[in-house]
């Protein structure tokens, strides 16, 4: 797990490099590093640094402690977005003590930690607290305040990866299948309810989205210079790129989308990374970093499986489910098959201190597998 992690953060330092070499830039910074590309690589190099630290501290102290931290860190969270909504920004970011960041990512962390402890010790402060009925409530109430607070703030994208991990959750945590079936078939029926009357409540751009999404889908005509121009852009860069791609930091002259600014290019370190990953790499590239994010989810799921408690079963699956979350969106939504959402790809993207949170739930991960057999407790 640390060198498919380390691997694939390298490989995001070296394509930032290239993503961001159109961002904007102060003059002392351009003169200092020579472009914009190399200024944004280096910043994720520090993250990264800072990412280690707690990657490893987080792994060498038993994930029973840490869990500790569930309680105080939700509650953070919870206050942090609450701010977030209030901030005057675009994407509810808060600066504290010099450094930005998007509170809607620290509270899934905070939710993990949170839904593993109450998981493995509600039911040993009295046995009815193991019913099904209240594992669902517990899982229900604690993922349910976030996920409004995010669709509030119009971030639709990090309130879905909610769903996957609350899925996840509800089956690791033993709920019978038949309760399952009853609850998909429930929240299918109120889809419509969900799309028609509540979206629109919480998030003005989130219906736009869909139906643009929809349109293009199926071969409708839409305004590629208005709403659907980053779509549109974005999976032409990633549909024409064949085998090889057009190489590293290629030029408008090798055909460049990316060097054209076709590719949304204040968000292509971030949200739209793989299209210029796919474009300059191909189609190969993209396999290899796809089969390295497969490995990765497997490597997690293999350590759920030897985990020695509910807790670290859960921490497991739930990163990997957040993970999957973050790739599945990511990747579809640049080839069109999931709607337009600002997410990261996890430990690609240049993201700032979401890269050290998701070095810090692979710790967690790492920590349930170095402590697999001290101290066994009963499931």
């Amino acid at each position: 797990m640390v060198l498919v992690m380390y691997a694939l953060l390298i490989f995001g330092v070296f394509m930032i490099e290239s993503a961001a070499r159109h961002l904007p830039v102060s003059p002392d910074k351009l003169k200092e590093f020579g472009s914009a590309g190399v200024y944004f690589a280096w910043m994720q190099k520090n993250w990264i640094v800072i990412g280690s630290f707690a990657y490893f501290a987080a792994a060498w102290i038993d994930y029973k402690w840490i869990r500790w931290l569930g309680i105080p860190l939700y509650l953070v969270s919870l206050g942090l977005m609450l701010l977030a909504m209030k901030a005057d920004d675009d994407v509810h970011r808060l600066t504290l003590a010099g450094l930005s960041f998007q509170p809607a990512q620290l509270g899934v962390t905070s939710g993990i930690i949170m839904i593993a402890w109450l998981m493995q010790d509600l039911p040993k402060l009295h046995h009815r607290l193991g019913n099904p009925l209240v594992r669902i409530a517990v899982i229900g109430m604690t993922s349910a305040i976030p996920f409004l607070m995010v669709m509030k703030m119009g971030d639709m994208g990090s309130a879905l990866v909610w769903i996957p991990v609350v899925i996840v959750a509800l089956l690791v945590s033993g709920i019978p299948f038949r309760i399952l079936s009853f609850i998909g078939l429930v929240s299918y029926g109120v889809l419509p309810i969900m799309y028609f009357v509540i979206l629109p409540l919480v998030s003005e751009r989130g219906p736009e989205r869909i139906d643009l999404w929809i349109r293009m889908n199926q071969g409708q005509e839409v305004d590629i210079k208005g709403d659907g121009y980053a779509p549109h852009n974005v999976s032409m860069a990633v549909g024409k790129a064949g085998w090889k791609g057009l190489g590293w930091m290629a030029t408008s002259e090798q055909g460049s989308l990316h060097d054209k600014r076709f590719i949304p290019h204040l968000t292509a370190h971030n949200d739209f990374i793989f299209a210029v990953i796919a474009e300059e790499l191909g189609f190969r590239g993209v396999l290899l970093l796809v089969l390295s994010f497969a490995l990765l989810l497997v490597q997690g799921l293999f350590i759920a499986f030897y985990s020695r408690d509910m807790s670290g079963r859960l921490i497991a699956c739930m990163v990997v489910a957040l993970f999957f979350a973050h790739i599945y969106e990511n990747i579809g939504m640049c080839v069109l098959l999931t709607p337009i959402t600002g997410i990261p790809l996890p430990l690609v993207s240049y993201s700032g201190t979401f890269v050290v949170i998701c070095m810090f739930l692979l710790g967690l991960v790492q920590s349930v597998w170095i402590h697999r057999r001290h101290h066994e407790e009963p499931v």
